[in-house]
């Protein structure tokens, strides 16, 4: 009951920073935006394969094919919908060296990125109590660079924590990174989610010009909440 009482709290979690993500959104006047035309997605597709291939990154169709899907490494990953993915765009904190780790809160990276690809992540295993997401975010190699070296920088600039989104991070602390990629930084925060102190385990490794996020949580064990290394390993042999 307790196991099952943690999963159902963290995997409300990331609905609770979308809901709150979504509450200023603009619609159009029947509170729906409208569908973009299958020419227009099209369009779109084609300038941004375009803009991925001047940069010598990954497109969305690219970043789908290696990007983690089923169970891996005792996980299982499932594509998640894009309605949800977008509601955490440009999430931004009430401090500008704190804004990078507002952005992987939302599920993206704080430097605007070519594609991604999102996954929601589980344990196969009943008795295991982790939970949390991962995605692929593509960029030129200099831009990736860059979102890691200031996501480590916010990391050791915001130990106090940040607000985004009437939502209080009290709490950032760093955390041994794996010894995997060209880069790689891990870091926990502690939102605070009503009465409740969240603490929420990130690692985000780079692999080139793609960069790898992977959050977890553990309600049961929050010492342990980070996404197994062999899942962030098997993701980046993928690339």
């Amino acid at each position: 009951m307790r196991l099952r009482r943690a999963l159902l709290i963290a995997s409300a979690i990331p609905a609770l920073f979308l809901t709150t993500a979504c509450s200023g959104g603009p619609a159009d006047s029947e509170g729906k935006k409208p569908e973009p035309s299958r020419k227009s997605t099209q369009s779109a597709q084609e300038k941004e394969s375009a803009e991925a291939k001047r940069l010598g990154t990954l497109d969305t169709p690219a970043l789908e094919e290696v990007v983690l899907t089923g169970t891996v490494a005792g996980m299982e990953a499932k594509k998640i919908a894009k309605a949800e993915v977008e509601a955490g765009r440009d999430m931004d904190a009430d401090r500008k060296e704190c804004r990078p780790l507002a952005s992987m809160i939302g599920g993206f990276t704080h430097i605007t990125p070519v594609a991604t690809a999102h996954r929601s992540l589980q344990s196969a295993k009943a008795t295991e109590a982790t939970v949390g997401s991962m995605w692929l975010a593509s960029h030129s190699e200099q831009n990736a660079t860059r979102v890691m070296d200031e996501l480590g920088a916010a990391v050791t600039a915001c130990p106090k924590g940040f607000k985004t989104l009437g939502l209080t991070y009290g709490k950032v602390e760093k955390l041994p990174a794996p010894e995997l990629g060209a880069q790689a930084v891990a870091y926990r925060i502690t939102g605070d989610i009503g009465k409740q102190k969240v603490p929420m385990t990130y690692t985000v490794v780079r692999e080139g010009g793609v960069i790898a996020a992977f959050y977890g949580v553990n309600m049961l064990d929050p010492e342990n909440a980070a996404i197994p290394e062999a899942v962030v390993k098997a993701q980046l042999d993928r690339l």
